[in-house]
């Protein structure tokens, strides 16, 4: 083998080992570059612990170490007790995870279905707007009356929620398309003595009765 070809060889072996050398020198430059960009936070960060236990240090005490390490063992068990109760509101959390899954659409829906028909607005307006107007156009003792007199027609309101009262108003309601005051004739004394013997001056007499009852109590209520 000549020279020249013991040289090419020896050639071609430095090439396959340049082959094999540069992904490590790749990464070695990788790293080095790598290392040059954390370098100045590495710096900047040691230089802010630094500063940090210098603070510490001058209030750092072993004493206070000691008597926290004392508390930490006097309560313990609330410590335990304390887990413990925490684990038991991760349970609780877990198990009402699936409920919570179903009622919030539903209750997103149903606040929905209540701004819609304008629920939130006609409470803005008794709650808030109702309360302005009075603020803006009555003074202190003017808008107490006012709340006062609204609290009377609201007991009013409930005093008419009596099924017997609802029934009296829907019965009184009907008593105008009831009478043709065109067609009423003129009465004397004759003529009313004459019309007590119809059937239906009677029942109108008796109920003419009961009301006159009903008035006399309120006269008593009022004393």
């Amino acid at each position: 083998m000549t020279n020249e070809e013991l040289i090419l060889k020896k050639l071609e072996k430095l090439d396959r080992l340049e082959e094999q050398l540069a992904p490590i020198v790749s990464a070695h430059n990788a790293r080095a570059e790598l290392v040059a960009d954390l370098a100045p936070l590495g710096k900047e960060a040691a230089a802010m612990v630094t500063k940090g236990l210098q603070e510490v240090e001058s209030r750092f005490e072993l004493q206070d170490a000691q008597e926290l390490l004392k508390m930490v063992v006097r309560n313990t068990r609330n410590f335990t007790y304390a887990l413990r109760q925490f684990e038991s509101l991760i349970d609780f959390l877990k198990d009402l995870e699936p409920l919570m899954k179903s009622t919030v659409p539903m209750l997103i829906s149903y606040l929905d279905a209540l701004e819609q028909k304008g629920v939130f607005r006609i409470l803005k307006i008794w709650i808030v707007d109702f309360r302005e107007k009075i603020a803006d156009n009555y003074g202190p003792e003017e808008s107490e009356a006012i709340i006062e007199g609204i609290v009377a027609i609201i007991g009013l309101a409930q005093s008419l929620a009596d099924p017997r009262a609802v029934e009296f108003l829907n019965r009184l309601a009907a008593l105008p398309s009831l009478v043709d005051l065109d067609a009423a004739p003129k009465v004397g004394p004759a003529g009313l003595a004459m019309a007590t013997m119809n059937a239906e001056m009677k029942e109108g007499l008796g109920v003419l009765v009961e009301l006159t009852k009903a008035l006399g109590k309120l006269k008593e209520e009022g004393h």
